[in-house]
């Protein structure tokens, strides 16, 4: 064997439980060790349930979890509130600048004001000065792609 590359071995090293402060003695490579639990308080070794033990953990890990999850939903409902905001600017939605520009000048500044247009059919949006009937399409599409619900009168067939 090699010399000077080995470690020393205690055969008189002492063990002490962090738990019980049980001590006893064995041969280690150590002279004192420190463990958490031993044979005499472990939950195996003594007889009790450890599941008993550890249950109280699974509770706060399962309300933890539930707690994350009521977090997401509220996170998911808050977002989707927001992005079905009456007061969304027109701006937001895909319509061209020209088309912005014919609403703002009529006083259609946010999607709740188009959406009160709405309700008189499209003939009403498409009166207003420079804004035509792609716009009319795109801005119908944009809004649906929001979430928001379309008054019946917006469909009409022939306008």
């Amino acid at each position: 064997m090699k010399k000077n590359i080995h470690p020393k071995y205690y055969p008189e090293a002492k063990v002490i439980c962090g738990s019980c402060g049980a001590t006893w003695t064995t041969g280690s490579t150590e002279p004192e060790i420190h463990t958490e639990v031993c044979s005499n308080c472990h939950p195996f070794y003594t007889g009790q349930q450890q599941r008993i033990l550890d249950r109280e953990g699974q509770v706060d890990r399962f309300y933890k979890r539930l707690q994350v999850r009521k977090d997401y939903v509220d996170d998911q409902k808050a977002r989707e509130e927001s992005q079905t905001s009456p007061l969304r600017p027109i701006s937001e939605l895909a319509i061209n600048a020209k088309a912005v520009a014919a609403l703002d000048k009529a006083g259609i500044k946010n999607v709740g004001d188009i959406l009160a247009k709405l309700e008189g059919g499209a003939k009403a949006v498409l009166e207003i000065e420079g804004f035509g009937r792609k716009s009319l399409i795109d801005m119908k599409k944009s809004l649906r792609q929001f979430g928001y619900t379309l008054p019946e009168a917006a469909d009409e067939i022939d306008v």
